[in-house]
């Protein structure tokens, strides 16, 4: 079989495209099948693979790692090989702990990633199947229906009113009409219309086509093999890019002030130089970033553990900020496992005339063991007991219009019936009805109680077609009632529960569906929801977006939307300030999943919406949405706690040296001194990720606040340092220390307090008895204390410039810790109690901020939850963000 470019095979007829692949419309067989997948390998463009080098590569990039480089550099070359080792540990512990936590993550993502497949409906041995698209070959024979991805590029061989969005490749969002009829053999790809191209997707019909190319032999795997995947940037990593710039500048200036004064008390310039790194290093939270890979990477785990697949890691931190939480309905909240209940004629009675007409108006193929293809409605009314005796293989379809969300109904024009040739329209009840002539006024009650009650309905109607032969929106009308189609879609047991659980977290969950509003209502109220309003569709577009925008928060229930509503819902909600995240697994849900903030899907969705979502439930077990939640507020919390802590500690130690250095005679401690400082310090540290975090911090999201990190540095520094300078005192004047005995006094207690202090910081509450640190951090703080006071005791003492302590000494270091430990809880009490009370406290992006994330998000598009790597469009801005403060 000789090659066939896309181009080639689009100008030729279908018969011949078909003879030159080697193929036919019954498809290839079983065995050809499996012959040309081992010689062509899978329909992937790429998977999620592990990678050492570049998860190494990501911990070298941090900037702070340069800094410690540089200092590290100059440390070795003028002879000062401590503090050369010394920061080479430092390093070494930071690359080392992110590495090792990255690695262990991206291993379970691939794990994780492994477990989602994207099926298509192939013919094989002349029977309709289904298979992965990772398993499909050229020369296959596929079904396209509508929100489906096109898995390949593939040549056109019928088409029913079929469109493709296009835009992952052109740019341009309008539909492009498609025909299975041979085009100029000059045409350009863009322009090939008789092709569906790999990564567009169904917008509206349905086509069986052949597979000519597949994975990078396609258009779209010619884009992306030129493209690498750059995870997304949230407000959480600019957050810490705002945190680093900030403390860049103070360190700036506390080291060239440093140096300068220094130098001009004419202390040697090398030792100058060295003291003013060590003390922009000691200002520097080095291991931060490694605290934020454990974090996460623990947070990734344990929500592998659970069967949550989270496409990027920094997406869990997003899951944290949820305020609000639009939800589909079907599949979602309820089983997905649609039912058939019954099928009754206008009266009231059970009918198999309607079953039939149910059956003949359907997009599913029968199997015997089951219907595949179509909606979940289709394959239902297959297994509906007597559906084998309907004789419906007596009816010949002679052209159909599919089913598409503006008209809500499909329509097929058939052959075989009692009376002749039909039209037969199945579709919402609403829709149908409205198309028909005469509707008894017992039908209308029968369908209100079927919605009161819960249920799922689809309408049939019918009307004479003789002498048509094709298909347009405007023969639907002047139709005759027909009956209805009754279905049962139960609410999932644990739905309440989890609905319960997410508002305990401060998350307003709303419903948005495209079923009636009363179906929908009731179904909020069997789960416990309180419905303070429902609106329609129509309702909705009557709105303009101030008056939506009012609407939003007294609505729980929104029904008979359009994706494009459901859209322009999400974006309303964002400009109001709140974080919103979208759950949906259908065709009509993915325009939402990527206007959201954070799009949720689970796995048995389509694959259109499973490419658009950020996260993706391997389970249908919502209560693992509330432990995203959980999870993501638990990692920030927990990681601010870090940044509080060294900073406010840090800050106040190296402002100490910075003052001591200007009156001694000596540097009040050696640079390698301050380092190991705080390499014993950050290795204490490190348990954080592992702590308890209160319960009051799980009940709203939490923000960034550099206005409040900076206040709160400026509030607790000062109290560090006076005690340092006390420190400074007593060493002098009741020790009468010389050099080596004064810094050994100062390291004690200086890493005495920063250490100890994380108890107080790390809670709002009465740190012991209201909150208990976990197990890990308590040990882990108290050994970094116990190695810091044997230090001077050690064989290591000398080499490090250290001398042994007068035992006295740590009766007076004991008052300190007590008096230090006593007014920083007190100072803690009282900045939290006037924080609450400013007006306006929070965190609000910029405008560069907002700018920024629009950049990130649109270049983050690029899905690697599925071999086509669908590209997501760009979020709308956002206006505001909401308060919060940076601990809570």
């Amino acid at each position: 079989m000789e090659p066939l470019s896309l181009a080639r095979a689009a100008s030729l007829p279908a018969d011949a495209v078909l003879a030159a692949l080697g193929s036919a419309r019954q498809g290839l067989t079983t065995a050809e099948a499996a012959t040309r997948l081992l010689r062509d390998g899978p329909n992937a463009l790429r998977t999620h693979h592990a990678r050492p080098w570049a998860v190494l590569g990501r911990q070298l990039r941090n900037p702070l790692l340069g800094l410690l480089f540089a200092a590290a550099t100059v440390s070795f070359f003028v002879g000062e090989r401590t503090d050369a080792v010394i920061i080479g540990a430092i390093v070494t512990l930071s690359v080392g702990l992110g590495f090792v936590n990255e690695w262990r993550s991206e291993q379970a993502v691939e794990a994780l990633h492994d477990q989602i497949h994207h099926d298509e409906v192939v013919v094989r041995d002349g029977r309709p199947i289904v298979v992965a698209v990772t398993e499909l070959v050229v020369g296959d024979v596929v079904r396209l229906e509508l929100g489906g991805i096109v898995p390949a590029d593939l040549r056109l061989l019928s088409t029913e009113g079929l469109t493709c969005d296009e835009s992952v490749l052109t740019g341009e969002s309008v539909p492009v009409d498609k025909q299975a009829a041979p085009v100029a053999p000059d045409s350009p790809v863009a322009e090939l219309a008789s092709a569906a191209l790999m990564g567009t997707v169904v917008r509206s019909g349905r086509a069986e086509a052949v597979v000519v190319a597949t994975a990078a032999g396609t258009a779209f795997g010619g884009i992306a093999a030129s493209l690498g995947e750059r995870p997304p940037t949230t407000a959480f990593a600019l957050g810490l890019q705002r945190f680093s710039t900030m403390l860049a500048g103070v360190a700036g200036v506390l080291t060239v002030g440093i140096f300068v004064i220094n130098v001009v008390l004419h202390k040697p310039f090398i030792d100058a130089l060295l003291f003013s790194l060590a003390i922009a290093i000691g200002l520097t939270p080095q291991l931060l970033p490694a605290v934020v890979s454990v974090s996460l990477s623990a947070g990734s785990r344990r929500l592998a553990r659970r069967r949550v697949l989270v496409k990027h890691l920094v997406s869990i931190e997003d899951l944290g900020n949820i305020e609000v939480l639009f939800t589909d309905k079907t599949g979602t909240l309820t089983e997905g496992a649609v039912g058939f209940l019954a099928a009754i004629d206008a009266d009231g009675d059970d009918s198999a005339a309607v079953l039939r007409l149910g059956l003949s108006c359907n997009d599913a193929d029968p199997r015997e063991d089951a219907a595949v293809g179509g909606n979940p409605l289709d394959r239902a009314l297959w297994a509906a007991p007597g559906a084998a005796d309907t004789r419906v293989g007596e009816v010949t379809r002679v052209a159909s219009l599919p089913f598409d969300h503006d008209r809500r109904l499909m329509s097929v024009l058939v052959d075989g019936l009692d009376d002749g040739r039909t039209l037969v329209c199945k579709g919402a009840p609403e829709s149908i009805l409205e198309r028909c002539t005469n509707v008894p006024d017992a039908a209308r009650d029968q369908l209100g109680q079927l919605f009161a009650d819960g249920r799922r309905v689809v309408a049939v109607a019918t009307r004479p077609g003789p002498g048509m032969t094709s298909l347009d929106p405007a023969d639907e009308a002047g139709l005759t009632f027909a009956g209805l189609l009754v279905f049962l879609d139960p609410p999932k047991p644990d739905a309440a529960a989890s609905v319960a659980r997410l508002g305990t977290l401060g998350i307003a969950v709303k419903v948005v569906t495209g079923d009636n509003a009363e179906v929908a209502a009731r179904l909020c109220r069997d789960l416990g929801m309180t419905v303070d309003g429902v609106m329609t569709g129509a309702e909705v577009e009557a709105l303009d977006d101030a008056g939506l925008a009012a609407r939003l928060a007294t609505t729980t229930v929104f029904a008979r939307v359009s994706p494009e509503q459901k859209a322009r819902l999400i974006r309303t909600q964002r400009l109001q300030g709140a974080t919103v995240a979208f759950l949906g697994d259908g065709v009509n849900d993915a325009v939402a999943l990527h206007t959201a903030d954070v799009g949720i899907s689970v796995d048995t969705a389509t694959d259109v919406a499973k490419d658009a979502a950020d996260i993706v439930l391997l389970d249908k077990d919502l209560g693992v949405l509330a432990d995203g939640v959980a999870e993501g507020r638990r990692i920030f919390t927990n990681t601010i706690k870090y940044v509080l802590m060294a900073t406010s500690s840090n800050f106040g130690n190296m402002f100490s040296a910075a003052a001591a250095s200007a009156f001694l005679s000596f540097l009040p401690m050696l640079p390698s001194q301050i380092l190991l400082n705080n390499l014993l310090y950050d290795v204490g540290e490190m348990t954080i990720p592992s702590d308890n975090v209160d319960s009051e911090a799980l009940r709203r999201p939490s923000h960034w606040d550099i206005g409040m990190i900076r206040r709160f540095m400026a509030t607790f520094g000062p109290i560090s340092s006076a005690f340092d300078l006390l420190t400074y005192w007593v060493m002098l004047h009741v020790f009468d220390a010389g050099p080596s005995l004064f810094r050994s006094g100062w390291f004690v207690e200086s890493l005495a307090t920063q250490t100890l202090v994380i108890f107080l910081i790390r809670t709002r509450r009465v740190p012991f008895f209201h909150s208990r640190p976990s197990p890990l951090l308590a040990v882990a703080s108290l050994t970094t204390v116990a190695v810091g006071v044997a230090l001077p005791f050690s064989p290591f003492a000398d080499p490090l410039g250290f001398e042994s302590l007068p035992l006295r000494f740590f009766a007076v270091l004991a008052v300190m810790v007590v008096g230090y430990l006593a007014l920083v809880e007190g100072a803690k009490l009282w900045f939290f109690r006037t924080l609450r009370t400013e007006p306006g406290r929070g965190i609000a992006p910029t405008a560069l901020d907002r700018r920024r994330r629009r950049v990130h998000r649109r270049a983050a598009r690029w899905s690697h939850g599925g071999p086509l790597g669908a590209r997501r469009p760009a979020a709308p801005p956002d206006e505001t963000a909401p308060g919060g403060h940076a601990l809570s």
